[in-house]
């Protein structure tokens, strides 16, 4: 299974922010660079996981990202089934449908697998991902 280039930045975004110095809240412009990201990707993904809860926004001065405070304890799993959505891994049903659709052991198959993937995740929450050796190194990046 692949994940989409926005859950990528997503993940990164989150991970940066939360090992973010709580006085220093950075700008979206800001995570995008640090995070060799495109401004435009960025603040899409910001307003997603604004919307999910997980990020926290403010414009104006003083303003910039933050961690929700729900945002440190959210599983991996939950977070990537909501970016990803809960469409199956295949189109059967597509613009041209497969012929194999009423007898096939494949779609369900990917599923479960699918299912695992998500379920690898669930035990692991954005702390997790910040621990030693991670975090110094998020830390370490600095604007161009």
């Amino acid at each position: 299974m692949r994940l989409t280039k926005s859950t990528d930045i997503a993940l990164r975004i989150v991970m940066r922010l939360a090992v973010a110095d709580d006085s220093a809240n950075p700008t979206t412009r800001e995570v995008a660079e640090v995070m060799g990201v495109q401004y435009t990707h960025a603040a899409k993904v910001v307003a997603q996981l604004q919307h999910l809860g997980v990020v926290v926004a403010r414009r104006g001065r003083g303003g910039g990202l933050a961690l929700a405070e729900t945002g440190r304890p959210v599983s991996v799993g939950w977070l990537v089934r909501r970016l990803e959505g809960e469409g199956d891994v295949v189109d059967c049903e597509g613009d041209v449908p497969c012929p194999l659709a009423a007898a096939c052991r494949l779609r369900r198959a990917l599923r479960q697998a699918q299912e695992a993937f998500y379920a690898s995740l669930d035990s692991l929450s954005v702390e997790d991902l910040v621990a030693d050796p991670t975090g110094p190194v998020l830390l370490s990046l600095q604007l161009k």
